[in-house]
């Protein structure tokens, strides 16, 4: 069953070094896919990829997680037209399904449903409109409208009374229900990401932060004020603590929490998706 849009949205900030010592590139990807259905899972709305090494070309590391995370989050019967081969992308076979509504398993025009909203390609333009490969047999067809060719759009169903289905262009925020995950890479430090992004409530995860069970009364009230929160991790090799004294920052300085969601962990490092399913897994019983 569908879940309803999680209130208020939540974006993970994950440093862009985290999977630079995994050496292989297949061991790299299902690492990062661990993250992408985690974000799927508890309906994460933004998985920000953020700058942790100052002075250090980091495009490669960031280019890596964005590809496999936006090809995760793309619909299987649209990743054909939006991405070419690469070699970033050479084990995106062993990656996990994300299951959401918006990757639909049914392929025919007797599947869809009035008023269904489907993830879509505009494929044709004519005088009269644009033609949108939703993943069955014949294009959707939005009247009027003259889109951009090979544009990833999301539409609505509006008529299934030709032989063709009939859409118009629909809005994400109009959709009830989780819609999927998109990916952000501002190119930023995590200090100037907090300071510029209108984030509600900001939480960073440490171990030297305070235990989840001792502030989550705290936390719930902070959520039930918040429209936007950001959860921020760090990677096995350093901590926030570590990545934001390069800039020159204390992390209660950009945090309105400092949590530890991993209390009394067994293990000397925790990786950035350990991290992630733990901090999820813990706001989602409150929230």
């Amino acid at each position: 069953m569908s879940q309803i849009r999680r209130f208020p949205s939540i974006s993970l900030a994950i440093p862009a070094s985290f999977v630079t010592d995994t050496p292989h590139l297949r061991e790299k990807t299902f690492r990062i896919g661990m993250i992408g259905r985690a974000a799927a899972i508890f309906r994460v709305d933004e998985i920000i990829i953020f700058r942790d090494i100052p002075k250090v070309d980091q495009s490669a590391d960031t280019d890596l997680i964005n590809s496999i995370l936006s090809y995760m989050e793309t619909p299987q019967y649209l990743r054909k037209h939006l991405f070419s081969f690469r070699e970033n992308l050479k084990y995106v076979g062993i990656l996990p399904p994300l299951r959401t509504a918006h990757h639909p398993t049914l392929k025919h025009i007797r599947d869809l449903k009035l008023n269904e909203y489907r993830e879509g390609v505009v494929m044709k333009v004519n005088k009269d409109g644009s033609y949108i490969d939703v993943g069955v047999e014949e294009t959707a067809f939005i009247g009027g409208q003259n889109l951009p060719l090979g544009k990833r759009v999301t539409v609505k169903i509006t008529s299934l009374s030709q032989s063709f289905p009939e859409a118009s262009q629909a809005r994400r925020e109009e959709i009830n229900i989780y819609w999927g995950y998109r990916v952000s890479v501002p190119n930023l430090t995590l200090g100037k990401i907090v300071k510029e992004e209108l984030f509600d409530f900001t939480v960073l995860t440490s171990r030297r932060g305070k235990p989840f069970k001792e502030v989550i009364d705290e936390i719930k009230k902070k959520l039930k004020e918040a429209n936007k929160v950001l959860v921020a991790f760090g990677s096995s090799n350093e901590g926030l603590r570590e990545i934001l004294s390069k800039e020159g920052i204390e992390m209660n300085e950009v945090a309105d929490m400092v949590i530890n969601t991993i209390p009394l962990q067994g293990t000397e490092t925790v990786r950035t998706e350990e991290a992630i399913y733990a901090t999820l897994a813990s706001l989602n019983l409150i929230n």
